[in-house]
């Protein structure tokens, strides 16, 4: 005890009592699930089953527990801004039209991005104030394949260099300034690579959802054009463990090839006729010199920037929700 009656401060013991400051609340699967309130349900089991990718199982629980939350909560996002918006013009004394409210999904390769982006689609179209949502991949962004094999950029398909990150830019810039119509380029995943000719137009919508890989990542130092996460008002990163991700590729690579691969129009046609044992190994091969670096390198790093991170387990469950605090 020191002189003045007060016990010694024992460091360790103090700096155990200080709590974790976070810029995320975090939750478990039951603590987000209870905060769907009275939301209701308003897909069926064959609105998943049209909605949910290869090798991505979706049940009406999991749309229960997590994604119905997450609609609440993007609905009161989105009326919020909306009402700000309002208050803007009124202020300006201006008539802009609307500004679409901006979605971005980013995650690796495997981990389930256009399952969850379409289901999100699908439940924020039946809110009242966003009854028109639309949804495009950054695929439709990438170079086309002579280009990519002009610059030997093949094998870092999906890397930030294989991107018309400029066009990305000009198309979200016009988007948000509520330009009508605005026009993507269509990403075919058979024949692997940019449709000629096609476009998917984009036409004032209330939401736009933006599914990619590296939507998230901030542009180099020195490069004074915005990054494409500047114009998100919300972001989701879905997380997986290395081993779960690698796993989730192989399995959809083994029923692709007993698919799409067989496809003569296929790019992947030459696997088709691989032995089980040889088609593992190639996509495991694929999944490390690729998917995997790109994931460390370009993909994970950007998971703090994203406004909310969604924890998968082993089957695809999700286990954890961390909100960013406003």
């Amino acid at each position: 005890m020191d002189g003045d009656g007060t016990l010694p401060l024992n460091p360790a013991s103090a700096l155990e009592s200080v709590p974790e400051f976070s810029p995320y609340r975090h939750f478990s699967r039951s603590e987000w699930a209870a905060l769907r309130a009275d939301t209701p349900l308003t897909l069926t089991v064959e609105d998943l089953h049209k909605l949910q990718s290869i090798n991505d199982p979706i049940s009406v629980e999991e749309v229960v527990a997590i994604y119905l939350p997450l609609s609440r909560l993007l609905a009161l996002y989105v009326a919020a801004t909306q009402g700000l918006f309002k208050a803007t013009q009124r202020f300006l004394g201006a008539e802009d039209g609307k500004m679409p409210y901006i979605i971005g999904i980013a995650g690796s390769v495997a981990v389930g991005k256009s399952t969850t982006a379409r289901v999100l689609k699908a439940l924020l179209s039946r809110w009242a104030n966003t009854p028109k949502v639309d949804l495009i991949t950054t695929d439709g962004f990438l170079l086309p394949n002579a280009v990519l094999e002009r610059d030997g950029l093949m094998e870092r398909k999906g890397f930030p260099e294989s991107y018309d990150g400029a066009a990305l830019v000009r198309f979200l810039t016009d988007v948000k300034a509520g330009k009508s119509p605005v026009k993507a380029p269509v990403y075919s995943h058979l024949v692997y690579d940019v449709v000629p000719g096609q476009e998917v137009t984009v036409d004032r919508p209330d939401i736009l959802i933006v599914e990619g890989l590296n939507v998230l990542l901030p542009n180099k130092l020195g490069k004074e054009i915005p990054f494409v996460s500047d114009f998100f008002d919300f972001s989701v990163y879905l997380h997986g463990e290395e081993v779960d991700l690698e796993r989730w590729y192989v399995s959809r690579f083994m029923r692709l090839r007993e698919t799409a691969f067989r496809d003569p129009r296929s790019f992947f046609r030459k696997y088709a006729d691989l032995t089980d044992e040889e088609a593992v190994e190639t996509a495991k091969s694929i999944w490390t010199k690729i998917n995997l670096r790109n994931l460390n390198e370009n993909i994970l790093p950007t998971k703090a920037r994203a406004s909310l991170v969604l924890t998968k387990g082993p089957t695809h469950r999700i286990e954890r929700v961390s909100l960013r605090k406003l």
